[in-house]
């Protein structure tokens, strides 16, 4: 039998403290991104392929706990420790609205028509800020039965979903009328609520158990028991045929969606593992941890040598980001074992 290979992925340096939530963008005609959150209180925007640093958003005073990126990746909305959401145009770096709450603000989502932001936090209420008009004053939902951890949109924006970090179960609410229409009852809170990309399936990790949901019908899919306490899992988006989970032992494991059985375990984080998310077309998925790297594992079977160890760096500086710089796509730029562009390699070789 095959010595098993190991997985090495790039490792994302930048964050000084550690990574609390990643956000994936859809693949639009420049690419997809990757968001990161942090108690470093600077959210970070990168390549969702090759991990590249683009650029740090610059304005928070505090931990920033959640963020989130536009259908078409153009604005980004963060969450914060400092009582406030932001919303920022993600091809600048520039602050559009800041929007003033009277507690820490734990998690936000844009709308999937992107007119519309969702934030909540520890006040206990939801709030939906109308993008168009950002100094109207927000559609509260204030029932909500403790500190909201998590939210998201479903239905074409006419549902939404929050779960609690001091109790169980997850929440739905009508838009329209505020109301709670379900409740998807879990024994643990829940710290990880995912949307799948077809609108199929909820994904939550609760305690020790990743439970899947019929995201029209509410019903429970399956309901699998994970090795430790996870706080985090993700739904692979193209085929629904694989989910990751990670938690409190620091490793990111795979299962097969339709047994539960484990296919892979990567080990490589040195603390805790906070967030993992797919990437939207499944090719690879990353990891946020305490130890303040995000890491991008390949999904499919590569080689060591597929995998050369890239570090993609971060800047603690304050920089801008370029437009040119979001849109530019480096096609078949591989680096050489020395550190070198493979570019140079070849005009070496000639």
């Amino acid at each position: 039998m095959d010595k098993k290979k190991l997985a090495v992925p790039l490792v994302c340096h930048g964050h000084s403290r550690p990574v609390v939530d990643l956000f994936y963008s859809p693949i639009t005609p420049d690419g997809f991104f990757l968001i990161s959150a942090s108690k470093d209180s600077s959210p970070m925007l990168r390549n969702g392929e090759t991990g590249d640093w683009i650029g740090t958003f610059e304005g928070h005073k505090g931990a920033v706990w959640s963020c989130c990126l536009d259908t078409n990746a153009l604005r980004a909305a963060t969450g914060s420790a400092d009582f406030s959401a932001k919303v920022w145009d993600a091809l600048t770096g520039d602050e559009l609205h800041s929007f003033e709450h009277k507690h820490i603000v734990r998690a936000c989502a844009f709308s999937e028509d992107t007119h519309l932001l969702l934030t909540g936090g520890l006040e206990k209420v939801l709030r939906i800020y109308d993008l168009s008009r950002p100094d109207a004053a927000p559609r509260e939902v204030d029932k909500s039965p403790g500190s909201i951890r998590t939210v998201a949109w479903l239905h074409s924006d006419q549902t939404i979903l929050s779960s609690c970090t001091d109790l169980g179960g997850v929440r739905l609410w009508d838009v329209r009328s505020g109301q709670i229409v379900q409740t998807l009852e879990t024994k643990s809170s829940v710290t990880s609520a995912e949307v799948s990309q077809d609108g199929r399936y909820i994904t939550t990790a609760d305690g020790s158990t990743v439970k899947f949901w019929d995201a029209n019908h509410f019903g429970l899919v399956k309901s699998y028991d994970m090795p430790c306490t996870v706080e985090s899992a993700s739904l692979e988006p193209k085929y629904g045929n694989k989910f990751i989970a990670g938690g409190e032992d620091m490793w990111i494991r795979v299962f097969d969606f339709h047994t539960g059985n484990e296919i892979t375990c990567n080990k490589g984080h040195h603390g805790p593992v906070h967030c993992v998310r797919f990437s939207p077309g499944g090719e690879s998925y990353a990891s946020g941890s305490e130890d303040g790297t995000i890491r991008i594992w390949q999904t499919g079977p590569l080689t060591n040598a597929d995998t050369e160890a890239q570090g993609a760096n971060g800047s603690t500086g304050k920089v801008k980001v370029i437009a040119d710089e979001v849109s530019r796509k480096i096609e078949g730029f591989q680096i050489a074992e020395d550190g070198k562009s493979g570019e140079k390699e070849e005009a070496r070789n000639e």
